[in-house]
């Protein structure tokens, strides 16, 4: 989700090993204790959240702000069990497959929308076909590329041949039929991305009204959003969920900045954390106690190079990438500015995600200030030899940025300043709208555990989230074999040569991976996290008054 954040499946017996590692539920001294106080079943709590950058349709978030709100309220054919990060069904009750490329979708009865509307066969195909649909400028469209017939409407150019991909089929109120373009092994695992959520029949008659005032199929209904301010959702009393929510709803708060919503946590009028920020990681575990989380997570820190910008093309370019890699000082900085609370990237990929290989990053993620000015001299110097780094001061981003440029000036002599945009919806829009001058914070949270998230929704040619504007024919034509490949361990090895690929080019910089450094307040209990670095709504406990 970018930024992580959000996709997800589920395979080869080894996948699930690795995703379930990744989990970690009961790691860090705050993964979900609490004081096992009365609890009041409808009480609600607050969470520490940013204004949605988009409506809150379900395939137009790729941000954290509007994509957990969208989560809470939204719920597809499966999702990823929290303690386990298995894949279960959620809506399916089946999905099957026989050769990779036809998948059978058989739902349970049952469930409904918040409207009493019941989610049916056409709930999701008349979703996908309108996300998809390049006349409605959804931002995870890329999503239902791999179904035959995006292309029709979906174009590169022009517009849609058709209102509808050719390779959905209903067979009737509880069954369809999904048929791909090429196989994809890891198909199942993708659909429980918020994109291939169900839309009720209102959607289409106001999407803009509706995304608004949205009406969803899942643990929680919509109640207001106050922009700015926040967005209220109460529990949804008929969810047919397996995941029943404990509590009567949540505030998803918009906080300022990082340090406010910490210390609106020690008085106890913020509930739930997102991410404790720098100014307080040396300190919060001392201050929360119990409540203090610290677990791995599927994220990571990168800063993408603005591809698109004549000044970083060319194959010597790639030199200059490369050292000013070499110029970060990884271990430094997260033992210092980060007080140890992330671990220095080696790679692309995460560790406990499918397909992780360390090192693949090569030399040039590893600090060497001597060979660092070697490279950019070679490669013919930074293009005036000034760069900047473009991120949200909302999101505690300022002492790292600060400590990266101080290493690459220190090292090289190159100016790196850093370049802070009051919010993340703001930064967001500079970023997507291709306007970025040099290099941009590009943090990605997994949306499913496996490489192709880190790599494929990134990297390939003209990928929504391909925010640097990076296209190499030999990663493409990598990673499109990987799509196709049969087996689980076949896509994931295809995988591990595409990140070879970025090693040569670099057209990012992996920093580092992320944990859960986190906690709650002394009004909720229960507060567990996932590997996807998002509290378990609807296990938290509100404790009574």
């Amino acid at each position: 989700m970018r930024g992580a954040t959000q996709a997800k499946w589920a395979m080869a017996a080894a996948a699930v090993a690795l995703a379930a590692t990744a989990c970690g539920g009961n790691a860090g001294s705050g993964s979900g204790s609490g004081s096992n106080a009365a609890v009041d079943p409808k009480g609600t709590f607050s969470y520490q959240s940013s204004e949605p950058q988009n409506p809150l349709q379900p395939a137009n978030a790729m941000e954290v702000g509007g994509g957990r709100i969208i989560q809470s309220i939204f719920k597809g054919l499966v999702d990823y069990d929290p303690a386990t990060g298995k894949i279960r069904n959620q809506v399916a009750d089946s999905i099957t497959t026989k050769d990779s490329k036809t998948w059978t979708v058989k739902l349970k009865s049952g469930w409904t929308f918040h409207n009493g509307e019941p989610v049916t066969a056409h709930s999701f195909v008349d979703s996908w076909n309108w996300s998809a649909n390049v006349k409605n400028n959804q931002i995870n469209s890329f999503w239902f590329s791999d179904i035959k017939g995006y292309s029709d409407v979906h174009p590169d150019k022009g517009d849609p041949k058709s209102d509808t991909m050719s390779g959905l089929k209903v067979l009737d109120d509880h069954t369809f039929t999904i048929e791909l373009s090429a196989p994809v092994s890891y198909y199942e695992y993708k659909l429980g991305y918020s994109a291939f959520s169900p839309l009720p029949k209102a959607f289409f008659t106001d999407p803009k009204k509706y995304g608004q005032q949205p009406i969803g199929d899942g643990p929680y209904k919509f109640v207001k959003w106050e922009h700015n301010k926040g967005v209220t959702v109460a529990a949804y009393d008929k969810y047919a969920g397996v995941d029943k929510p404990k509590n009567g709803g949540v505030f998803f708060k918009v906080e300022a900045t990082g340090e406010a919503a910490y210390q609106e946590l020690l008085s106890n009028t913020l509930d739930v954390m997102d991410l404790v920020p720098a100014s307080a990681l040396a300190t919060y575990k001392t201050d929360l106690g119990s409540r203090a989380v610290d677990q791995p997570q599927g994220a990571i820190q990168a800063i993408s190079f603005a591809m698109y910008n004549k000044d970083w093309q060319g194959k010597d370019k790639n030199l200059v990438r490369q050292g000013l890699s070499m110029a970060i000082d990884r271990d430094t900085i997260t033992k210092t500015v980060l007080q140890g609370s992330r671990q220095p990237a080696d790679s692309w990929v995460p560790p406990g995600v499918a397909g992780y290989k360390a090192g693949s990053c090569g030399d040039a993620c590893k600090y060497d200030p001597a060979k660092a000015k070697e490279l950019i001299k070679q490669g013919g110097g930074v293009p005036g030899n000034k760069i900047t780094i473009l991120y949200n001061a909302d999101g505690s981003h300022k002492e790292w940025v600060d400590a990266v440029c101080n290493s690459i000036r220190q090292a090289t002599g190159v100016d790196c300043t850093g370049d802070p945009k009051p919010d993340f919806k703001t930064a967001r829009d500079i970023i997507t709208q291709k306007k970025a001058t040099s290099l941009m914070r590009s943090g990605w949270v997994q949306d499913y555990p496996l490489n192709a998230n880190f790599l494929k929704d990134i990297y390939v040619s003209g990928a929504d989230a391909n925010d640097g504007g990076y296209s190499s024919p030999e990663f493409d034509k990598l990673a499109h074999a990987a799509d196709k490949a049969t087996s689980i361990d076949e896509t994931v090895a295809l995988y591990q040569q595409a990140e070879a690929q970025l090693a040569k080019d670099m057209p990012s910089i992996p920093l580092w991976y992320y944990k859960s450094t986190t906690g709650y307040s002394t009004s909720v209990q229960n507060v567990k996290y996932d590997s996807f670095g998002n509290p378990v709504f609807t296990q938290v406990e509100v404790k009574k008054k």
